[in-house]
Protein backbone atom coordinates (compact mmCIF):
# COMPACT_ATOMS: atom_id res chain seq x y z
CA UNK A 1 0.00 0.00 0.00
CA UNK A 2 1.29 3.46 -0.90
CA UNK A 3 2.37 5.67 2.03
CA UNK A 4 -0.50 8.08 1.42
CA UNK A 5 -3.31 5.50 1.04
CA UNK A 6 -3.85 4.96 4.75
CA UNK A 7 -4.22 8.72 5.24
CA UNK A 8 -6.94 8.86 2.59
CA UNK A 9 -8.91 6.13 4.35
CA UNK A 10 -8.52 7.98 7.67
CA UNK A 11 -9.76 11.20 6.09
CA UNK A 12 -12.80 9.50 4.55
CA UNK A 13 -13.62 7.86 7.89
CA UNK A 14 -13.30 11.17 9.75
CA UNK A 15 -15.59 12.82 7.19
CA UNK A 16 -18.26 10.15 7.63
CA UNK A 17 -18.08 10.51 11.40
CA UNK A 18 -18.27 14.30 11.24
CA UNK A 19 -14.79 14.73 12.75
CA UNK A 20 -13.88 17.45 10.34
CA UNK A 21 -10.81 18.88 12.08
CA UNK A 22 -9.29 15.39 12.31
CA UNK A 23 -10.24 14.93 8.68
CA UNK A 24 -8.30 18.03 7.64
CA UNK A 25 -5.17 16.77 9.36
CA UNK A 26 -5.52 13.36 7.71
CA UNK A 27 -6.21 14.58 4.17
CA UNK A 28 -3.48 17.21 4.31
CA UNK A 29 -0.90 14.66 5.46
CA UNK A 30 -2.15 12.23 2.82
CA UNK A 31 -1.82 14.74 -0.02
CA UNK A 32 1.60 15.94 1.11
CA UNK A 33 2.79 12.29 1.14
CA UNK A 34 1.31 11.81 -2.34
CA UNK A 35 3.20 14.84 -3.66
CA UNK A 36 6.47 13.64 -2.13
CA UNK A 37 5.98 10.26 -3.81
CA UNK A 38 5.98 12.20 -7.08
CA UNK A 39 9.20 13.95 -6.08
CA UNK A 40 7.49 17.25 -5.26
CA UNK A 41 8.73 18.65 -1.94
CA UNK A 42 6.74 21.90 -2.20
CA UNK A 43 3.33 22.51 -0.64
CA UNK A 44 1.67 23.29 -3.97
CA UNK A 45 -0.60 20.26 -3.77
CA UNK A 46 -2.49 22.12 -1.02
CA UNK A 47 -1.56 25.77 -1.44
CA UNK A 48 -1.89 26.05 -5.22
CA UNK A 49 -3.59 22.92 -6.56
CA UNK A 50 -4.03 24.16 -10.13
CA UNK A 51 -0.30 24.83 -10.43
CA UNK A 52 0.40 21.40 -8.95
CA UNK A 53 -1.86 19.72 -11.50
CA UNK A 54 -0.32 21.66 -14.37
CA UNK A 55 3.12 20.44 -13.31
CA UNK A 56 2.23 16.78 -12.71
CA UNK A 57 -1.05 15.65 -14.28
CA UNK A 58 0.52 14.55 -17.57
CA UNK A 59 2.84 12.18 -15.67
CA UNK A 60 0.17 10.58 -13.49
CA UNK A 61 -1.02 7.05 -14.06
CA UNK A 62 -4.73 6.37 -14.26
CA UNK A 63 -4.68 4.98 -10.72
CA UNK A 64 -2.86 8.06 -9.41
CA UNK A 65 -5.34 10.39 -11.13
CA UNK A 66 -8.26 8.55 -9.55
CA UNK A 67 -6.63 8.74 -6.12
CA UNK A 68 -5.81 12.45 -6.40
CA UNK A 69 -9.32 13.19 -7.69
CA UNK A 70 -10.77 11.48 -4.62
CA UNK A 71 -8.40 13.40 -2.35
CA UNK A 72 -9.44 16.78 -3.69
CA UNK A 73 -13.14 15.93 -3.50
CA UNK A 74 -12.82 14.61 0.07
CA UNK A 75 -10.87 17.71 1.07
CA UNK A 76 -13.56 19.89 -0.50
CA UNK A 77 -16.27 18.06 1.47
CA UNK A 78 -14.34 18.49 4.74
CA UNK A 79 -13.54 22.16 4.17
CA UNK A 80 -17.16 22.85 3.20
CA UNK A 81 -18.27 21.33 6.48
CA UNK A 82 -15.94 23.70 8.33
CA UNK A 83 -17.36 26.69 6.46
CA UNK A 84 -14.52 27.55 4.05
CA UNK A 85 -16.65 27.43 0.91
CA UNK A 86 -14.39 29.54 -1.29
CA UNK A 87 -11.43 27.27 -0.65
CA UNK A 88 -13.64 24.19 -1.02
CA UNK A 89 -14.65 25.36 -4.51
CA UNK A 90 -10.97 25.37 -5.50
CA UNK A 91 -10.52 21.80 -4.28
CA UNK A 92 -13.67 20.71 -6.09
CA UNK A 93 -12.47 22.34 -9.33
CA UNK A 94 -9.19 20.46 -8.97
CA UNK A 95 -11.13 17.22 -8.61
CA UNK A 96 -13.22 18.18 -11.66
CA UNK A 97 -10.05 18.74 -13.69
CA UNK A 98 -9.18 15.13 -12.91
CA UNK A 99 -12.55 13.86 -14.11
CA UNK A 100 -14.95 14.24 -11.17
CA UNK A 101 -18.57 15.01 -12.09
CA UNK A 102 -19.30 17.49 -9.28
CA UNK A 103 -20.62 20.65 -10.89
CA UNK A 104 -23.37 20.80 -8.28
CA UNK A 105 -20.84 20.83 -5.43
CA UNK A 106 -18.83 23.55 -7.16
CA UNK A 107 -21.89 25.72 -7.72
CA UNK A 108 -23.09 25.29 -4.14
CA UNK A 109 -19.67 26.13 -2.71
CA UNK A 110 -19.26 29.19 -4.93
CA UNK A 111 -22.69 30.51 -4.03
CA UNK A 112 -22.14 29.98 -0.32
CA UNK A 113 -18.67 31.48 -0.56
CA UNK A 114 -19.97 34.75 -1.98
CA UNK A 115 -22.30 35.34 0.93
CA UNK A 116 -22.14 33.44 4.17
CA UNK A 117 -25.66 32.50 5.17
CA UNK A 118 -26.89 34.65 8.04
CA UNK A 119 -28.66 32.69 10.72
CA UNK A 120 -26.93 29.43 9.79
CA UNK A 121 -25.67 29.21 13.36
CA UNK A 122 -29.01 29.98 15.01
CA UNK A 123 -28.91 26.88 17.24
CA UNK A 124 -25.39 27.58 18.50
CA UNK A 125 -24.07 29.99 21.14
CA UNK A 126 -22.10 32.91 19.65
CA UNK A 127 -18.60 33.55 20.99
CA UNK A 128 -16.74 36.85 20.80
CA UNK A 129 -12.97 36.85 21.22
CA UNK A 130 -11.56 40.09 22.62
CA UNK A 131 -7.92 40.56 21.72
CA UNK A 132 -5.57 43.48 21.92
CA UNK A 133 -2.11 44.21 23.21
CA UNK A 134 -1.55 44.85 26.90
CA UNK A 135 -3.37 47.96 28.10
CA UNK A 136 -5.49 48.50 25.00
CA UNK A 137 -8.77 48.57 26.98
CA UNK A 138 -10.16 45.03 26.85
CA UNK A 139 -11.35 44.89 30.46
CA UNK A 140 -12.95 48.33 30.13
CA UNK A 141 -14.84 47.12 27.05
CA UNK A 142 -15.85 43.90 28.81
CA UNK A 143 -17.35 45.88 31.68
CA UNK A 144 -19.26 48.02 29.18
CA UNK A 145 -20.68 44.92 27.48
CA UNK A 146 -21.74 43.36 30.79
CA UNK A 147 -23.48 46.56 31.84
CA UNK A 148 -25.14 47.47 28.56
CA UNK A 149 -26.43 44.00 27.72
CA UNK A 150 -28.60 43.91 30.81
CA UNK A 151 -30.92 40.90 30.92
CA UNK A 152 -28.79 38.68 28.69
CA UNK A 153 -26.88 35.71 30.04
CA UNK A 154 -23.31 36.26 28.93
CA UNK A 155 -20.53 33.99 30.15
CA UNK A 156 -16.95 35.21 30.39
CA UNK A 157 -13.68 33.32 30.02
CA UNK A 158 -10.81 35.47 31.16
CA UNK A 159 -7.13 34.74 30.57
CA UNK A 160 -4.36 36.72 32.22
CA UNK A 161 -0.62 36.71 31.59
CA UNK A 162 0.75 37.18 35.06
CA UNK A 163 1.70 35.53 38.33
CA UNK A 164 -1.01 37.41 40.23
CA UNK A 165 -4.53 37.70 38.79
CA UNK A 166 -5.81 41.27 38.78
CA UNK A 167 -8.47 41.47 36.07
CA UNK A 168 -11.04 39.48 38.03
CA UNK A 169 -11.02 42.35 40.55
CA UNK A 170 -11.54 44.84 37.73
CA UNK A 171 -14.58 43.13 36.20
CA UNK A 172 -17.55 44.90 37.70
CA UNK A 173 -20.09 42.35 36.55
CA UNK A 174 -23.86 42.63 36.56
CA UNK A 175 -26.99 40.58 37.09
CA UNK A 176 -26.71 38.63 33.84
CA UNK A 177 -23.05 37.71 34.26
CA UNK A 178 -23.47 35.37 37.21
CA UNK A 179 -20.41 34.22 39.10
CA UNK A 180 -20.76 30.62 37.91
CA UNK A 181 -20.47 31.90 34.34
CA UNK A 182 -17.08 33.54 34.84
CA UNK A 183 -14.09 31.27 34.32
CA UNK A 184 -10.56 32.46 35.05
CA UNK A 185 -7.54 30.94 33.30
CA UNK A 186 -4.33 32.18 34.90
CA UNK A 187 -2.01 29.19 34.43
CA UNK A 188 -0.69 30.09 31.00
CA UNK A 189 -1.41 31.92 27.78
CA UNK A 190 -4.65 30.91 26.11
CA UNK A 191 -3.05 30.71 22.67
CA UNK A 192 -0.58 27.97 23.53
CA UNK A 193 -0.20 26.22 26.88
CA UNK A 194 -3.83 26.22 27.96
CA UNK A 195 -5.88 25.70 24.82
CA UNK A 196 -7.06 22.41 26.29
CA UNK A 197 -8.28 24.38 29.31
CA UNK A 198 -10.16 26.71 26.97
CA UNK A 199 -11.97 23.77 25.39
CA UNK A 200 -12.75 22.38 28.84
CA UNK A 201 -14.04 25.78 29.96
CA UNK A 202 -16.32 26.14 26.95
CA UNK A 203 -17.68 22.63 27.49
CA UNK A 204 -18.31 23.37 31.15
CA UNK A 205 -20.30 26.51 30.30
CA UNK A 206 -22.49 24.71 27.75
CA UNK A 207 -23.09 21.67 29.97
CA UNK A 208 -23.97 23.87 32.97
CA UNK A 209 -26.36 25.81 30.76
CA UNK A 210 -28.04 22.63 29.55
CA UNK A 211 -28.26 21.25 33.08
CA UNK A 212 -29.79 24.42 34.53
CA UNK A 213 -32.10 25.00 31.58
CA UNK A 214 -30.84 28.59 31.37
CA UNK A 215 -29.61 29.17 27.84
CA UNK A 216 -26.57 31.36 27.25
CA UNK A 217 -26.96 34.36 24.95
CA UNK A 218 -23.25 34.52 24.32
CA UNK A 219 -19.72 33.86 25.53
CA UNK A 220 -16.90 36.39 25.63
CA UNK A 221 -13.28 35.27 25.73
CA UNK A 222 -10.96 38.00 26.95
CA UNK A 223 -7.46 36.91 25.95
CA UNK A 224 -4.19 37.92 27.50
CA UNK A 225 -2.58 40.89 25.76
CA UNK A 226 0.16 38.59 24.52
CA UNK A 227 -2.13 36.06 22.84
CA UNK A 228 -1.92 35.13 19.19
CA UNK A 229 -5.59 34.92 18.15
CA UNK A 230 -5.04 32.17 15.55
CA UNK A 231 -4.85 29.19 17.95
CA UNK A 232 -7.78 30.61 19.93
CA UNK A 233 -9.89 30.78 16.77
CA UNK A 234 -8.74 27.30 15.77
CA UNK A 235 -10.35 25.95 18.95
CA UNK A 236 -13.77 26.33 17.30
CA UNK A 237 -12.78 23.83 14.62
CA UNK A 238 -10.57 21.50 16.67
CA UNK A 239 -13.16 20.04 19.05
CA UNK A 240 -16.36 18.34 17.91
CA UNK A 241 -18.43 19.31 20.96
CA UNK A 242 -17.37 22.95 20.69
CA UNK A 243 -18.05 23.03 16.96
CA UNK A 244 -21.52 21.56 17.41
CA UNK A 245 -22.60 23.90 20.20
CA UNK A 246 -20.76 27.20 19.70
CA UNK A 247 -19.57 29.34 16.84
CA UNK A 248 -17.04 32.10 16.54
CA UNK A 249 -19.06 35.26 15.97
CA UNK A 250 -16.06 37.51 15.56
CA UNK A 251 -12.60 38.50 16.69
CA UNK A 252 -12.67 42.02 18.11
CA UNK A 253 -9.27 43.65 18.52
CA UNK A 254 -8.64 46.76 20.56
CA UNK A 255 -5.61 48.83 19.66
CA UNK A 256 -4.04 51.59 21.72
CA UNK A 257 -3.77 54.65 19.47
CA UNK A 258 -0.80 55.99 21.42
CA UNK A 259 1.33 52.83 21.55
CA UNK A 260 0.27 50.57 18.66
CA UNK A 261 2.94 51.67 16.18
CA UNK A 262 5.61 51.15 18.85
CA UNK A 263 4.49 47.53 19.25
CA UNK A 264 4.03 46.88 15.52
CA UNK A 265 7.60 48.04 14.87
CA UNK A 266 9.19 46.16 17.75
CA UNK A 267 11.99 43.88 16.61
CA UNK A 268 11.45 40.34 17.85
CA UNK A 269 13.99 37.51 18.17
CA UNK A 270 14.13 35.05 15.29
CA UNK A 271 11.17 32.66 15.30
CA UNK A 272 9.09 34.82 17.63
CA UNK A 273 5.87 36.28 16.27
CA UNK A 274 4.86 39.88 16.84
CA UNK A 275 1.58 39.45 18.74
CA UNK A 276 0.41 42.99 18.01
CA UNK A 277 0.70 42.31 14.26
CA UNK A 278 -1.11 38.98 14.57
CA UNK A 279 -3.93 40.54 16.57
CA UNK A 280 -4.50 43.21 13.92
CA UNK A 281 -4.22 40.71 11.06
CA UNK A 282 -6.87 38.33 12.44
CA UNK A 283 -9.34 41.01 13.52
CA UNK A 284 -12.90 41.09 12.20
CA UNK A 285 -13.42 44.44 13.93
CA UNK A 286 -10.82 46.97 15.11
CA UNK A 287 -11.55 49.35 17.97
CA UNK A 288 -9.03 52.17 17.70
CA UNK A 289 -9.06 53.15 21.35
CA UNK A 290 -7.60 55.92 23.50
CA UNK A 291 -8.08 58.44 20.71
CA UNK A 292 -8.05 61.24 23.26
CA UNK A 293 -4.33 60.66 23.86
CA UNK A 294 -3.14 61.52 20.35
CA UNK A 295 -3.81 64.12 17.66
CA UNK A 296 -5.70 63.63 14.39
CA UNK A 297 -2.53 63.15 12.33
CA UNK A 298 -1.34 60.27 14.51
CA UNK A 299 -4.79 58.68 14.42
CA UNK A 300 -4.67 58.74 10.62
CA UNK A 301 -1.18 57.22 10.69
CA UNK A 302 -2.26 54.45 13.07
CA UNK A 303 -5.27 53.65 10.91
CA UNK A 304 -3.03 53.60 7.84
CA UNK A 305 -0.74 51.08 9.51
CA UNK A 306 -3.71 48.91 10.46
CA UNK A 307 -4.92 48.95 6.84
CA UNK A 308 -1.48 47.84 5.64
CA UNK A 309 -1.93 44.66 7.68
CA UNK A 310 -5.71 44.11 7.40
CA UNK A 311 -7.05 46.27 4.59
CA UNK A 312 -10.78 45.40 4.64
CA UNK A 313 -11.32 45.39 8.41
CA UNK A 314 -13.97 47.70 9.85
CA UNK A 315 -12.51 50.30 12.23
CA UNK A 316 -14.16 52.54 14.78
CA UNK A 317 -12.40 55.25 16.81
CA UNK A 318 -13.17 55.34 20.52
CA UNK A 319 -12.27 56.73 23.91
CA UNK A 320 -12.60 54.62 27.07
CA UNK A 321 -13.60 51.67 24.84
CA UNK A 322 -17.09 53.15 24.32
CA UNK A 323 -18.56 51.51 21.25
CA UNK A 324 -21.97 50.58 19.85
CA UNK A 325 -22.66 46.96 20.78
CA UNK A 326 -23.95 46.25 17.26
CA UNK A 327 -20.41 46.85 16.00
CA UNK A 328 -18.95 43.98 18.02
CA UNK A 329 -21.68 41.49 19.02
CA UNK A 330 -23.99 39.44 16.83
CA UNK A 331 -21.92 40.37 13.77
CA UNK A 332 -21.32 36.87 12.28
CA UNK A 333 -18.10 38.28 10.93
CA UNK A 334 -15.60 35.45 11.32
CA UNK A 335 -14.87 33.93 7.92
CA UNK A 336 -12.67 30.87 7.59
CA UNK A 337 -11.99 31.56 3.91
CA UNK A 338 -10.53 34.96 4.80
CA UNK A 339 -8.24 33.34 7.38
CA UNK A 340 -7.09 30.61 4.98
CA UNK A 341 -6.29 33.24 2.35
CA UNK A 342 -4.06 34.94 4.91
CA UNK A 343 -2.68 31.82 6.62
CA UNK A 344 -3.11 28.58 4.69
CA UNK A 345 -1.67 26.67 7.64
CA UNK A 346 -4.40 27.86 10.01
CA UNK A 347 -6.06 24.44 10.26
CA UNK A 348 -2.82 22.58 10.93
CA UNK A 349 -2.91 21.01 14.39
CA UNK A 350 0.35 22.55 15.56
CA UNK A 351 1.03 24.50 18.73
CA UNK A 352 4.18 26.35 17.70
CA UNK A 353 3.40 29.85 18.90
CA UNK A 354 6.50 31.15 20.65
CA UNK A 355 6.41 34.06 23.05
CA UNK A 356 9.28 36.50 23.39
CA UNK A 357 11.34 35.03 26.24
CA UNK A 358 12.40 38.53 27.28
CA UNK A 359 8.79 39.22 28.24
CA UNK A 360 7.66 37.97 31.63
CA UNK A 361 5.42 38.88 34.53
CA UNK A 362 6.19 39.64 38.12
CA UNK A 363 3.47 39.88 40.74
CA UNK A 364 2.93 40.38 44.45
CA UNK A 365 -0.01 39.31 46.62
CA UNK A 366 0.57 40.85 50.02
CA UNK A 367 -1.40 41.12 53.24
CA UNK A 368 -1.37 44.66 54.61
CA UNK A 369 -1.48 48.25 53.42
CA UNK A 370 0.73 50.66 51.52
CA UNK A 371 1.51 54.29 52.29
CA UNK A 372 -0.02 56.40 49.51
CA UNK A 373 2.80 58.94 49.20
CA UNK A 374 5.53 56.30 49.12
CA UNK A 375 3.57 54.31 46.52
CA UNK A 376 3.17 57.35 44.27
CA UNK A 377 6.83 58.27 44.50
CA UNK A 378 8.04 54.74 43.79
CA UNK A 379 5.68 54.04 40.87
CA UNK A 380 6.30 57.48 39.37
CA UNK A 381 10.07 57.00 39.39
CA UNK A 382 9.75 53.40 38.12
CA UNK A 383 7.54 54.30 35.17
CA UNK A 384 9.76 57.23 34.25
CA UNK A 385 12.90 55.10 34.26
CA UNK A 386 11.58 51.74 33.01
CA UNK A 387 8.33 52.71 31.28
CA UNK A 388 9.50 51.80 27.78
CA UNK A 389 9.94 48.17 28.83
CA UNK A 390 6.89 48.00 31.11
CA UNK A 391 4.05 47.02 28.81
CA UNK A 392 1.47 46.81 31.57
CA UNK A 393 1.35 47.62 35.28
CA UNK A 394 -1.81 47.12 37.29
CA UNK A 395 -2.82 46.72 40.87
CA UNK A 396 -5.65 46.63 43.37
CA UNK A 397 -4.22 47.98 46.61
CA UNK A 398 -5.15 48.62 50.22
CA UNK A 399 -3.99 52.15 51.05
CA UNK A 400 -3.58 53.32 54.61
CA UNK A 401 -6.41 55.68 55.59
CA UNK A 402 -8.48 54.92 52.44
CA UNK A 403 -11.72 52.99 52.84
CA UNK A 404 -11.91 52.03 49.17
CA UNK A 405 -9.76 49.72 47.10
CA UNK A 406 -7.17 51.75 45.19
CA UNK A 407 -6.93 50.67 41.53
CA UNK A 408 -3.78 51.54 39.62
CA UNK A 409 -3.20 50.87 35.90
CA UNK A 410 -0.42 51.90 33.53
CA UNK A 411 0.60 51.28 29.93
CA UNK A 412 4.27 52.10 29.50
CA UNK A 413 4.56 55.55 31.13
CA UNK A 414 0.89 56.52 30.79
CA UNK A 415 -0.94 55.78 34.03
CA UNK A 416 -4.16 56.42 35.90
CA UNK A 417 -5.53 55.52 39.29
CA UNK A 418 -8.81 55.78 41.15
CA UNK A 419 -10.59 54.42 44.23
CA UNK A 420 -12.97 51.52 43.56
CA UNK A 421 -15.56 49.90 45.84
CA UNK A 422 -15.24 49.97 49.63
CA UNK A 423 -13.52 47.29 51.64
CA UNK A 424 -15.96 45.32 53.76
CA UNK A 425 -15.70 45.97 57.51
CA UNK A 426 -14.38 42.48 58.29
CA UNK A 427 -12.49 41.98 55.03
CA UNK A 428 -8.76 41.33 55.13
CA UNK A 429 -6.88 44.15 53.39
CA UNK A 430 -4.65 42.81 50.65
CA UNK A 431 -2.47 44.40 47.97
CA UNK A 432 -2.23 42.77 44.53
CA UNK A 433 0.23 44.23 42.03
CA UNK A 434 1.52 42.82 38.74
CA UNK A 435 4.03 43.92 36.11
CA UNK A 436 4.31 42.63 32.54
CA UNK A 437 7.24 43.70 30.42
CA UNK A 438 10.69 43.02 29.02
CA UNK A 439 13.73 42.21 31.11
CA UNK A 440 11.97 42.56 34.47
CA UNK A 441 14.17 42.56 37.58
CA UNK A 442 12.06 40.82 40.19
CA UNK A 443 14.30 41.65 43.17
CA UNK A 444 14.43 45.32 42.23
CA UNK A 445 10.63 45.48 41.95
CA UNK A 446 10.14 43.55 45.17
CA UNK A 447 12.55 45.77 47.11
CA UNK A 448 10.80 48.88 45.81
CA UNK A 449 7.37 47.58 46.73
CA UNK A 450 8.50 46.60 50.24
CA UNK A 451 9.44 50.21 50.96
CA UNK A 452 5.84 51.29 50.25
CA UNK A 453 4.31 48.96 52.82
CA UNK A 454 3.13 50.32 56.16
CA UNK A 455 5.34 49.13 59.03
CA UNK A 456 7.43 47.17 56.56
CA UNK A 457 5.18 44.12 56.85
CA UNK A 458 5.63 41.71 53.94
CA UNK A 459 4.03 38.30 53.56
CA UNK A 460 3.64 37.00 50.03
CA UNK A 461 0.89 34.44 49.43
Amino acid sequence: MAAWAEGLVSAQTALKEGKLFDGVQAINACMEAFAKALGDETDQVLRDPMAFLEAHVAKLSGEQKDALRTMYEVRGDIITGLGANKRAALDYKSAEKLGAQIKDKIAKAETAGKEQAKGSNKDKVPVTVLTGFLGSGKTTLLNQILKEFHGKRIAVIENEFGEVGIDDSLIEGSSMAMEENIIEMNNGCICCTVRGDLIAGLKKLIKNSMKSGKALDGVIIETTGLADPAPVAQTFFADDFVQQNLYLDGIVTLVDAKHLILHLDEEKPEGVENEAVEQVAFADRIILNKCDLVDAAQLDEVEKRVRMINEPVKIVRTTQSKVDMDFILGIEAFNLDKILDMDDGFLADEQDHQHDERVSSCGFHVKGEVAHQKLNEWLGALLKEKGQDLFRTKGVLAVQGMKQRFVFQAVHMACNSAPQKDWEADEERICKLTFIGKNLNRKELEDGFKKCLVNGGYTVN
